[in-house]
């Protein structure tokens, strides 16, 4: 697709006598389009050159933009998608050495009792997914989700994996995946940033470099959504500054920063002044947005939302009138399932903040015909061990330590096929025995989707080129429809 550093806009002597020697900055066009026009549209022209044009992909797409639902702290999948009645019988008993090979635990010993399942699972939909009593939304909703029971990672501990599932790599400074999205695809709004992050209380381990735009121009790095007040900070005229002050300091800036760009060719100064314009906008594009006055009842009930309140459920919401405004990847993260303790506890209190919220986002897009172009994508780093994690120093009980060898994710949307299990694990629930998935296949099958072939997806960088997947990954075929 793009086999080199985007170049920043060009600027010939005609056009630079134009906006400098004339007056007549960039600044000055813009606010006055945005004066003009509830639009908010660019000045005329400036979308040929602009990094964030929209783009072509390098084939039909079946996706045009991703809702990813990410559970930070990494989901128990024995307690919540892969039954395993083994375990139950074997409670208190270690698992057999050779199952365990030589796998070493940073909070248990390889020789720890198992733990059985601590939810009771069934089958549902014309599908015969099993899903665990503790997901009783999303197990109405299985005909229309993919579920991958057989993904694995490279990364043990929390930052690294979060990095690596949202960047490729367990070290921050890789652009993460909705930057590679946005840098392939452009940006279909003007209105609102096209690449928008959201996350409940609590830090992540991974920090902002999830998403980060890494070597990419800042121009692709997602932009943070405040769960209440002003979406972005400061986006609001601060009091006692009138329309013509504004006007008059936009001018002045974008004056500095055309003449700077065009004397030093700096694409980040092209960032800068693109985040200028873009905040402009945001004053009237995000009150709207934030404003849920709009939705029917009917639909903040299917959420459970309460609309004075910040929620992982709001942001699903929210999430899907981002879509509706040209946003072409939203990130909804939400923090605390690192379940070293009480897993039974941990497992029930967030998926009753995000089961019914995440069933209610597929289907609102479904009925709202979005699903098919939309692709949703929920899942955390890693997934729990088989055995238990008991520490009195520490004062944990009944909990389960990292996995990277197998875990779950479900996707929906955009290409995947419904109602569809795939992958297996062995019966006690540590080793992948069928259709074993990478964190770098999922990548590679998410970028297909939209039209992309990952190995081609490429940024050029100290000296080579960089892709998401780094030098790995396969599309999961077996998984699009």
């Amino acid at each position: 697709m793009r086999n080199a550093p985007i170049s920043p806009p060009s600027i010939d002597v005609a056009r630079r006598y134009f906006l400098k020697d004339c007056g007549y900055g960039l600044g000055k066009m813009a606010l006055a389009t945005l004066l003009t026009s509830g639009a908010g549209r660019i000045a005329s022209g400036a979308s040929s050159t602009a990094p964030l044009a929209v783009r072509e992909p390098h084939f039909q797409p079946t996706a045009k933009r991703v809702i990813q639902l990410f559970m930070a702290g990494a989901p128990s999948q024995l307690e919540l998608f892969d039954q395993k009645p083994l375990l139950t019988k074997l409670e208190g008993s270690p698992l057999p050495p050779s199952v365990i090979g030589d796998q070493r635990y940073a909070f248990i010993r390889s020789d720890a009792s198992v733990l059985g399942p601590r939810f009771k699972f069934a089958k549902h939909g014309e599908s015969g997914a099993e899903i665990s009593e503790a997901l009783p939304h999303l197990s109405k909703i299985v005909d229309d989700v993919c579920m991958i029971r057989s993904v694995h990672t490279d990364q043990f501990n929390h930052a690294p994996a979060q990095l690596f599932f949202n960047t490729g790599f367990g070290q921050p400074g890789r652009p993460s995946l909705g930057s590679w999205v946005l840098y392939g695809l452009g940006a279909e709004t003007e209105n609102l940033p096209a690449y928008v992050v959201m996350t409940n209380s609590g830090g992540l381990s991974g920090g902002a470099a999830l998403w980060s735009s890494g070597f990419l121009p800042t121009l692709y790095t997602g932009t943070p959504f405040r769960s209440q007040g002003d979406p972005i900070l400061n986006v609001s005229t601060p009091p006692g500054i009138s329309q013509q002050q504004q006007q008059a300091t936009y001018s002045l800036i974008n004056d500095l920063n055309r003449e700077r760009l065009g004397a030093v060719g700096d694409p980040e100064i092209a960032t800068r002044m693109a985040s200028f314009e873009m905040a402009a906008r945001l004053q009237t594009s995000a009150p709207e947005l934030m404003d849920l006055s709009s939705e029917t009842k009917e639909t903040l009930d299917l959420y459970g939302v309460d609309p004075a309140k910040p929620s992982f459920a709001r942001s699903c919401l929210l999430a899907r009138r981002m879509i509706e405004r040209g946003v072409r990847f939203a990130n909804v993260y939400h923090n605390g399932w690192d379940a070293h303790s009480n897993v039974e506890g941990n497992v029930r209190n967030n998926a009753k903040a995000t089961d019914q919220a995440s069933a209610a986002l597929v289907l609102d897009l479904k009925q709202r015909g979005l699903l098919d172009d939309t692709l949703v994508v929920w899942g955390g780093e890693f997934g729990r061990t088989p055995m238990v994690e008991t520490n009195p120093a520490l004062g944990r009980s009944l909990g389960r330590d990292h996995h990277p060898q197998a875990y779950t994710v479900w996707m929906a949307g955009g290409g995947i096929r419904p109602g569809m299990s795939i992958g297996k694990t062995d019966e006690f629930g540590f080793n992948i025995v069928e259709d074993p998935i990478h964190v770098h296949d999922l990548q590679a099958t998410m970028l297909h989707c939209l039209g992309f072939d990952h190995e081609k997806l490429t940024y050029h960088h100290a000296g080579r080129d960089f892709r998401l997947t780094d030098v790995h990954g396969h599309v999961v075929r077996k998984i699009l429809s």
